[in-house]
């Protein structure tokens, strides 16, 4: 039996609270997304430090009221509006649970400068975790976060989790998986003295950042293959921009991004609960055999369901042979 849970509770801040998964390729060419910060990269970091909003498309409908559920196919580690799923152990997704939203918000860049904020946050909770001599500090965590100011979505990433943004029925990738084999990152890897073998850091972790798995890290501080600084990427929302889907690499190994908005969408037009929305993504994916721990977040930027979408009438007529009919109906009937 699979355990669900529905994540409802606020965070107690003047801003509005953040929507974040916490687990434990290529980038999408749409205008309104952009990377804004990378290791190899410190002049992107600049643009992000001005978080105010621009005069560009309208605002999403109702933004200050946002919906979020979590379905898992076992019980995560959850609080308020985090979940985590670790590997080698639990004690680094605990850690990270009670400290990283509380050390982005204690930030003293937090949050005029956010996410430089961010980036403190996730090196201060890894090194914290470190220095726990209670814990094992060889278990480690992936994390995704997304925070939501106003008009201006801002996604962390460090791992191999992803968001999704549905966007009028079309998928938009808001972050990168951050796999080995990945070529940037593979670069980035073998330029720090890390190995890629079989697709794994060093032939041992499948992605090439984390939080905590210490014994693949040397010094505080110093630069090493394996690293939790995370990629950070924003986009100004519109009101073309329906929901967000979060998810933890057990969705995505069998589901594309366009195939989880589509069903989304679909599920949203129907019943418009993104509890019972996340929990269909968990079902489909157990259907089509995924094999790795499955966790989902669906976001709703609007208290309404997706409209629905009218296609204009093509002044193109199409007609189909009878010959390809039968071959069209074999092909559906196997």
């Amino acid at each position: 039996m699979y355990d669900f849970e529905k994540i409802v509770m606020p965070v107690k801040m003047e801003f509005s609270p953040p929507i974040t998964i916490l687990e434990g390729d290529d980038y999408n060419k749409d205008n309104s997304f952009k990377v804004i910060h990378d290791n190899n990269d410190d002049e992107k970091s600049e643009d992000f430090n001005n978080l105010k909003p621009t005069p560009i498309g309208k605002p999403p409908r109702h933004a200050s009221s946002l919906r979020h559920c979590l379905s898992s196919t076992r019980l995560m580690v959850a609080s308020s509006d985090l979940v985590f799923d670790g590997h080698g152990g639990t004690d680094a997704a605990l850690f990270v649970r009670n400290n990283l939203l509380r050390l982005i918000v204690e930030d003293s860049q937090f949050p005029t400068c956010v996410g430089k904020a961010i980036t403190s946050a996730f090196m201060k909770a890894d090194y914290a975790f470190a220095d726990s001599s209670s814990l094992d500090i060889s278990s480690g965590t992936t994390a995704l976060t997304a925070l939501v100011f106003g008009r201006t979505m801002l996604i962390a990433n460090a791992g191999d989790c992803r968001a999704v943004l549905g966007r009028r029925g079309r998928a938009i990738e808001m972050s990168r998986d951050q796999k080995p084999n990945c070529t940037s990152e593979r670069l980035r890897i073998e330029k720090l003295g890390g190995v890629v073998y079989d697709g794994y850091l060093n032939g041992q972790l499948s992605v090439s950042r984390a939080l905590g798995d210490w014994h693949m890290k040397g010094p505080k501080g110093s630069a090493c293959p394996l690293s939790s600084e995370p990629e950070l990427q924003e986009t100004l929302l519109t009101e073309d921009d329906e929901f967000l889907i979060m998810g933890c690499d057990g969705l995505w190994d069998v589901m594309s991004n366009q195939c989880a908005v589509t069903m989304a969408r679909k599920e949203l037009m129907i019943h418009n609960d993104p509890q019972r929305c996340s929990r269909e993504l968990v079902r489909e994916a157990l259907k089509r055999n995924s094999c790795d721990n499955l966790t989902v977040i669906v976001v709703c930027f609007s208290p309404d369901p997706p409209p629905r979408i009218e296609i204009p009438p093509s002044r193109v007529r199409r007609s189909i042979s009878a010959e390809s009919l039968t071959l069209l109906k074999g092909v559906l009937e196997c």
